[in-house]
């Protein structure tokens, strides 16, 4: 599933990110990486979604959450 398609207060685990290199890059700079846990805090499944990882809030736009896919983190 993509991090798009995730639920409010939902903690999932990022399998891969299948964007553009730079992107990518700009993603792992923020520490956006394969294994990181992510918390959706707000997806009005239309526009952006915000979503907290390694204790900071992102919001992150519909184009980018859609090339994150992710796993159902086992807690």
């Amino acid at each position: 599933m993509t991090l798009k398609q995730g639920k409010n207060n939902g903690k999932y685990q990022v399998i891969s990110i299948e964007a553009e290199l730079k992107l990518e890059r700009r993603l792992e700079a923020l520490g956006l990486t394969e294994g990181t846990l992510v918390t959706i805090l707000n997806n009005d499944k239309k526009g952006s979604l915000t979503a907290k990882f390694r204790g900071t809030r992102f919001a992150l736009g519909k184009r980018i959450a859609d090339h994150i896919l992710v796993k159902e983190a086992d807690m």
